[in-house]
């Protein structure tokens, strides 16, 4: 955290931010505590932040509505020259580096939703006969359980 060297008259308070950003003020601590924000401190050793976080805040998320990692959001906001208040131009430069991703989910989603009735639901998801993850049991050599599934997961 910074110590407080910007005009007090153009920082908000942390209650600020989480009022017009519409999210819990512990939303703003986790996000400060994972890099993907940042405050300063006022002389009372309270937090402060530019007006620019909102704009932060706000793609963060817009990025988790759309099932981004929070470890992507935050690798894509530090390729901001000096942590900069994202503006439009970087907002579709990011968002074009989950598109592939995106659509890969996007795809699953539909077989998914395609194939549904198909599947028996044991949780498994290793039985031949199973298209969406794993076709031709090509998992069985490695034992029961659902391996793809807790590795999508990790």
């Amino acid at each position: 955290m910074m110590r407080m060297k910007k005009n007090p008259v153009q920082l908000l308070s942390v209650g600020e931010v989480a009022a017009r950003a519409g999210v819990a003020v512990s939303t703003l601590h986790f996000y400060e505590s994972k890099g993907l924000i940042e405050s300063m401190r006022s002389e009372g050793n309270q937090r402060r932040y530019a007006r620019g976080v909102l704009r932060h805040v706000a793609v963060i998320k817009a990025a988790q509505r759309l099932g981004i990692p929070l470890a992507a959001i935050a690798e894509a906001l530090s390729s901001l020259p000096d942590g900069r208040t994202p503006n439009a131009a970087d907002w579709k430069r990011l968002s074009a580096r989950w598109k592939a991703e995106l659509d890969e989910r996007i795809a699953g989603l539909i077989a998914l939703r395609d194939h549904l009735d198909g599947c028996i639901g044991c949780g498994c998801l290793s039985v031949a006969a199973c298209p969406l993850r794993n076709p031709d049991d090509i998992l069985a050599k490695q034992g029961p359980g659902a391996h793809l599934f807790r590795r999508d997961r990790a």
